[in-house]
């Protein structure tokens, strides 16, 4: 915009620009939303060249992206060094990847009524050199929304998928081997067929796999991911919603969609027996689950007592630090050792 008297002519444009953006677009029969964030530099106050004032816009789009999207945001110096921080953050993250910084930890997964293993869940870690070992919490969102998750998401799963056809290879027995699946991958034309190759390549069967997508990406791209999720299902891949109760899951959708398993998320069984809105919700859960004729896993489990009214409620399968904290791979093949020397014990009795 040129010959602006007041920065609130700028605001006024960017307003407009929301406006136009939210209105319905009818394609095909189907009902599309789209919706807007702007970031606004100003000359001369945000240093007067091209690329400065790019720079700077680009700073506070982001900045209105973190706002909860569909607002504009002016840029102030006080963004800069939160823009620093994520340039650096995202030349970190690269670095690491190419160095080969990244770690897979492993969780069991624990049927409460016999203490089998059923499964494990593969989680990445960054092991950076400087920081040592940072959790998903700090990383994985900026990973997302960079980008940058397309290629961490394809490591983990060679990685994880190597691990576990060795550990079948040697005689143990991991069960299925859960995997967090990005939406952005599956938006990705090549997802299939990269997927394909990766099982290939590292010799895995399809059946050892479970991908899992967390509910509020399902409740927001359902339409637009069922053909690629028909797909993995058509593979033997099974699927599973994780952080199930945190979005707004149809019944429609649940019907549709090719789900094997319903994770309840860790919020709904931290205070169980102690929140009766939580009881109510994981009771809720397990019985749609019944209803659908589809797995559950409640994650999270800490306590005998979230233990004992899981199973009180038909929940049997489990996730938590009351069995297993996540773990490097060796200790996790121990723990399958273990399970492998006590099957023979018993078989010989």
């Amino acid at each position: 915009m040129e010959n602006l008297f007041d920065k609130t002519d700028a605001a006024i444009l960017a307003k407009k620009i929301l406006e136009a953006l939210i209105e319905p677009i009818y394609i095909n029969g189907h009902v599309l939303y789209v919706s807007g964030s702007i970031g606004i530099s100003l000359y001369p106050q945000n240093n007067g060249s091209i690329q400065n004032l790019l720079h700077c816009a680009d700073t506070a789009m982001y900045k209105a992206k973190e706002k909860g999207r569909n607002n504009y945001q002016f840029y102030s110096s006080s963004l800069t060094e939160t823009a620093h921080e994520r340039v650096n953050l995202e030349e970190k993250l690269l670095h690491s990847l190419n160095n080969d910084e990244f770690l897979v930890y492993y969780q069991p997964q624990i049927n409460s009524e016999n203490g089998e293993l059923t499964g494990i869940e593969a989680l990445v870690r960054w092991n950076h050199k400087h920081i040592k070992i940072i959790p998903p919490s700090k990383f994985i969102a900026f990973a997302e929304e960079t980008g940058f998750i397309v290629p961490l998401d394809q490591w983990v799963m060679r990685k994880a998928l190597t691990q576990i056809v060795q550990w079948y290879k040697i005689g143990l027995d991991p069960g299925v081997l859960a995997l967090n699946l990005s939406m952005k991958q599956l938006y990705r034309e090549d997802f299939i067929p990269v997927l394909k190759t990766i099982l290939k390549e590292t010799e895995c069967k399809p059946e050892w796999v479970s991908l899992e997508i967390t509910e509020n990406q399902i409740v927001m791209n359902a339409n637009n991911v069922i053909d690629t999720l028909t797909q993995i299902s058509e593979l033997g891949i099974k699927i599973a919603i994780d952080d199930f109760g945190t979005g707004c899951t149809s019944f429609s959708d649940l019907k549709r969609l090719p789900v094997d398993t319903l994770k309840i998320d860790r919020t709904f069984i931290q205070d169980l027996h102690h929140n009766e809105d939580d009881d109510s919700i994981v009771r809720a859960v397990i019985v749609l689950s019944k209803s659908f004729n589809i797995d559950i896993i409640a994650k999270g489990v800490e306590t005998e007592e979230q233990k004992s009214f899981l199973i009180e409620n038909g929940c049997t399968n489990m996730q938590g630090y009351i069995y297993a904290k996540p773990m490097m791979a060796h200790k996790m093949e121990k723990m399958l050792n273990i399970k492998y020397h006590n099957t023979i014990d018993m078989n010989e009795k």
